[in-house]
């Protein structure tokens, strides 16, 4: 067999060439294996932003409700605005650390109505949480809502399972005015731990 000037043999990759690909391959692998990751804490971080900013609202909703005793006012008088916090929840939900170490925690209704007699906590908020979570809630208040009084709502999770927790807090305090102010940013320590 003769060969026409010009004409080349058909061959296959070299090898070569057939590593570059792998090499190719296993870069675009990784990079997408480190986003699916970020991704994913980003979406189980975002169960505590939410939750926080709900019971920060919660917060002020209840601040402003009339929490005046059950006296009755005699005619052609008046009363000053009785506004006050809730007090500070008497557990976290839920009541340890362990139970959201790398998991989630399915918690019940009770947990949350805790502190149901009394002006406090999270049933005091109204605040629930009817899903499985990745975080531990907890709700505190220093004072009762005068000047210069403040609550705190916090998060904290255990999303790598390594026993450190991370932290999210959302704070609000009473001004001389007797306006319940909100921080407008969350206090973040090790996100994704």
């Amino acid at each position: 067999m003769t060969r026409v000037r010009g004409e080349r043999r058909s061959r296959g990759f070299t090898l070569i060439e057939l590593m570059i690909v792998v090499a190719i391959v296993g870069i675009l692998a990784v990079l997408a294996m480190y986003g699916m990751r970020q991704y994913l804490a980003s979406a189980k971080t975002a169960e505590a932003s939410n939750s926080l900013g709900i019971m920060a609202v919660d917060a002020v909703a209840a601040f402003e409700r009339e929490g005046m005793g059950s006296t009755v006012l005699p005619t052609s008088t008046s009363a000053s605005l009785s506004r006050s916090f809730c007090g500070s929840a008497s557990q976290s939900v839920p009541s340890n650390s362990s139970f959201i170490q790398g998991q989630k925690y399915q918690s019940k209704a009770s947990e949350w109505s805790v502190d149901e007699l009394g002006n406090s906590g999270f049933a005091c908020l109204k605040f629930t949480l009817d899903n499985p979570q990745y975080y531990m809630y907890s709700y505190t208040a220093s004072g009762s809502g005068a000047a210069g009084d403040s609550f705190a709502a916090i998060a904290q999770g255990d999303l790598n399972g390594d026993g450190v927790l991370s932290l999210y807090q959302i704070t609000g305090s009473v001004s001389t005015s007797m306006i319940l102010t909100v921080a407008p940013n969350l206090l973040v320590v090790r996100p994704n731990d």
